[in-house]
């Protein structure tokens, strides 16, 4: 990934957490890294466990970044949650896999993306 994309990427990322600060989420990690892959956010609100993909581009031209969020690549976050859910003992909380799109000032919020 060149400098470009990783600062559109931290870009679209500070934008979402700003978007779920202000509808009342606690951010509770960052970029969470573990074997299975990345999880761009982990927030809570209201004893729910969001864990939150997020996609940024600048256009729409090669279609919506939530287009971008594969099967696959939900597979790596469902994995990378389970882990992250039993290393912090936190087997019964009520857990929601979402994702952000943050394309030409615009931030779209699915909640519980289906795999």
């Amino acid at each position: 990934m060149n400098g470009y994309n990783i600062k559109k990427g931290k870009w679209g990322e500070d934008k979402a957490a700003d978007f779920l600060i202000g509808k009342g989420y606690s951010i509770i990690e960052r970029n969470f890294r573990c074997r299975w892959g990345e999880i761009d956010i982990i927030a809570e609100r209201a004893g729910v466990i969001h864990f939150v993909e997020v996609k940024t581009r600048t256009s729409e031209r090669f279609g919506s970044p939530l287009e971008s969020i594969t099967y696959e690549k939900m597979h790596h976050i469902m994995r990378s949650a389970q882990y992250y859910i039993h290393s912090k003992s936190l087997e019964k909380c009520e857990i929601s896999l979402d994702g952000i799109a943050v394309c030409k000032g615009r931030i779209d919020f699915v909640q519980g993306i289906n795999m």
